[in-house]
């Protein structure tokens, strides 16, 4: 349900040009339209559902002709707004919270926050194109964020099965001793559970359900490496002959890049966006740079693991 408020659609003629913004949360999005001037119209909750997003627009477009939207959390809680906004065919563009010293001075409610995410837009603070997040690219990212869950869960169980290892029976402990990881798992999975509380008996348990569920994941893991290169042969196929580049941080590039990359102008704002690009840091005689510590720092990651491998395998880069 929307929170009634004053309406105030007499404050503008409906050809004037407006601007929205958007407070983004969990279950409840509050916005506010405001005019080409700054002059606020109105404040309005709307719940974060497909009648809430209908609702949200209908009720701006009353105000006088929509084109531009500052959404604050465009890849989180803003995300469905909005595909939902791109596919009215609204510019949005995505607004970072207000910095301290605004919040400290005005104060913070949600409709402060939405009317500052408008007048982010209005004023071209903020010019950063959202991600339209409708894409191949979006089914990378969710691929690649089940897989890093799945990686970090099975190297917690063979952490957890090696442990268990170091204090089980000796005789049991004996006729695992030098087996690699493949095969000690293997090996592990294969052993029979009998009934008893005994350690030795809870040990022998242990072992096998580790080990099952260490399979079970790499089997997940496998997967979803197959269906990540899928993907990124279907929207990007010549990444992956480039030198160096694997699923892993092909996905994490593209992720960066997101479904729309035309918003970045140039290289250099692809390299900002990774944080590599260098930072001016002069100040007086002093000339100088430093690293960007900004950027998406997976994407930032997976130049570096290129470079090292280049670095270290390919004749010509390292020639």
């Amino acid at each position: 349900m929307t929170r009634p408020t004053r309406p105030r659609h007499h404050t503008t003629e409906q050809s004037e040009d407006i601007v929205l913004g958007v407070d983004t949360h969990k279950d409840v999005h509050v916005a506010a339209v405001i005019t080409t001037t700054g002059a606020m119209l109105d404040t309005r909750s709307f719940p974060t559902t497909r009648e809430g997003y209908e609702q949200l627009l209908s009720w701006a477009c009353a105000f006088g002709r929509l084109q531009r939207a500052g959404v604050e959390c465009t890849g989180s809680y803003g995300a469905a707004l909005t595909r939902y906004l791109h596919s009215e065919g609204i510019t949005v563009t995505e607004v970072n919270q207000p910095d301290r010293a605004t919040r400290r001075r005005r104060g913070k409610t949600d409709a402060i926050d939405a009317a500052a995410a408008a007048q982010a837009v209005l004023s071209d603070r903020d010019t950063a194109a959202a991600k339209t997040t409708d894409g191949p690219v979006e089914t990378i990212r969710m691929f690649k964020m089940a897989k890093s869950s799945a990686i970090k869960s099975r190297s917690q169980a063979i952490n957890q099965l090696k442990a268990v290892l170091v204090s089980a029976d000796p005789a049991l402990r004996e006729s695992l001793a030098g087996l690699s990881n493949p095969k000690l798992i293997r090996r592990c999975s294969e052993l029979e559970s009998a009934e008893g509380i005994a350690p030795a008996t809870a040990a022998r348990h242990t072992l096998q359900l580790l080990a099952r569920r260490i399979q079970h994941l790499t089997e997940k893991v496998n997967d979803l490496t197959a269906r990540i290169t899928t993907a990124i042969t279907a929207c990007a196929p010549k990444l992956l002959d480039r030198y160096g580049v694997g699923p892993d941080t092909a996905a994490a590039l593209l992720i960066a890049a997101g479904d729309n990359p035309d918003r970045m102008g140039s290289e250099a704002s692809f390299a900002a966006l990774c944080g590599v690009s260098p930072v001016e840091a002069s100040s007086g005689k002093t000339q100088r740079r430093r690293l960007n510590r900004g950027g998406d720092r997976q994407a930032n990651s997976a130049l570096y693991t290129v470079v090292l491998a280049r670095l270290r395998w390919d004749t010509p880069t390292r020639s």
